[in-house]
């Protein structure tokens, strides 16, 4: 299979390219190369790889030339640094992505595998000792400032249990990223619908790993604290440490768009004229502080700080549940927790243009 894999060559995309070869397909990178990922062009292959904007309805073009399937990995990521970057990131995730549909669209290809996200969720999935399931609304800036972290029953104010969030809860996104990857699946669904095509939305939890950029505002937790780490500075943690995440491996993710991507050429294994949602996590939630710790410690230090900082748009707790991803399409992580963060500590970062 020929696939084509917008931002190839990025933290995400260069493992599913590196998998897809192992699997014997044959990847087509186009990659804009932006400096918030590269601070320089990495190396690349001769052939196979087009430097390009998935905006530029030419290239993509291009780009699609005797392609089977997308991968669309092109997206700008993270929370950013304010309301202020609303107009990139709806350009760069949500007319980007309208641009590439368009123009597979135009040259028939039918199969899409989305680099989707658990933050399209919100808050997780909570329970009331009283009430049951409910979703609490977002946090006040009132109660953050006084450490009220943890979210309470929207009912009667009890404190609540979290657990895991399946597919069908309703999507509630608390932040103009968030904003951005709900939009894209909504863009993708409308595609499939006028083509009668097949589409997979991944919904990633927190992907982290070997090649994670440094020194950027636009990554994840994972790859700050490993940049403090470097520079010989203690990770600050945000709020006390509690919020609970899924931390699953960059290699486990590449897997999981492989077998999404074989899933599109199995006649019955997914529906035509929608978009699929598979929440893509490792199914071993940890908090932020577990991992920080552990990751400190793989490193030799030094120990994390806990802050009682936070940001207004994050989540206190958000992890789902990826048994639907392993039922219908085999999927399986492999890399345990505590070996992942070793392997994280001693591996070297990608630079970023925040980093020259």
């Amino acid at each position: 299979m020929r696939v084509l894999v917008t931002g190839g060559a990025g933290f995400i995309g260069s493992h599913i390219v590196t998998a897809l070869r192992r699997h014997g397909h044959d990847p087509v990178v186009l990659d804009s190369l932006l400096p918030a990922a590269h601070s320089d062009p990495p190396p690349l292959p001769d052939s196979g790889f087009l430097r390009g904007d998935v905006r530029d309805a030419e290239a993509v073009r291009a780009a699609l030339s005797g392609v089977d399937a997308v991968c669309h990995q092109a997206a700008m990521v993270g929370l950013g640094t304010g309301f202020a970057d609303a107009p990139a990131y709806v350009s760069a995730n949500d007319l980007g992505t309208a641009v590439l549909l368009a123009e597979t669209a135009r040259a028939g290809v039918r199969g899409l595998v989305l680099a989707g996200s658990m933050v399209v969720y919100g808050e997780g999935r909570y329970a009331c000792p009283r009430h049951g399931a409910v979703r609490p609304g977002p946090r006040r800036a009132a109660d953050l400032d006084a450490g009220r972290f943890e979210p309470l029953c929207p009912a009667c104010g009890a404190e609540l249990t979290p657990g895991l969030v399946a597919e069908d809860a309703p999507a509630d996104p608390r932040n103009v990223y968030a904003t951005t990857k709900l939009a894209q699946e909504h863009l993708a669904a409308a595609w499939a619908r006028d083509t009668d095509g097949l589409a997979v939305s991944l919904r990633y939890h927190n992907v982290y790993g070997p090649g994670m950029p440094r020194d950027t505002p636009y990554a994840g937790v994972a790859s700050f604290f490993r940049s403090a780490l470097a520079r010989g500075e203690a990770p600050r943690v945000f709020e006390d440490g509690g919020q609970r995440r899924d931390f699953v491996h960059v290699t486990d993710v590449a897997e999981a768009n492989v077998a999404a991507l074989e899933a599109l050429e199995s006649p019955g294994t997914l529906p035509a004229g929608l978009c699929t949602p598979y929440n893509t996590g490792s199914g071993d939630p940890r908090t932020i502080g577990e991992m920080a710790t552990a990751l400190a410690t793989a490193h030799g230090g030094p120990a994390p700080v806990v802050t009682g900082e936070y940001r207004l748009g994050d989540v206190r707790h958000i992890t789902a549940d990826s048994a639907r991803l392993r039922r219908d399409l085999g999927w399986l992580p492999r890399t345990p927790f505590a070996d992942g963060m070793a392997e994280l500590a001693a591996s070297p970062q990608r630079p970023s243009a925040a980093a020259v």
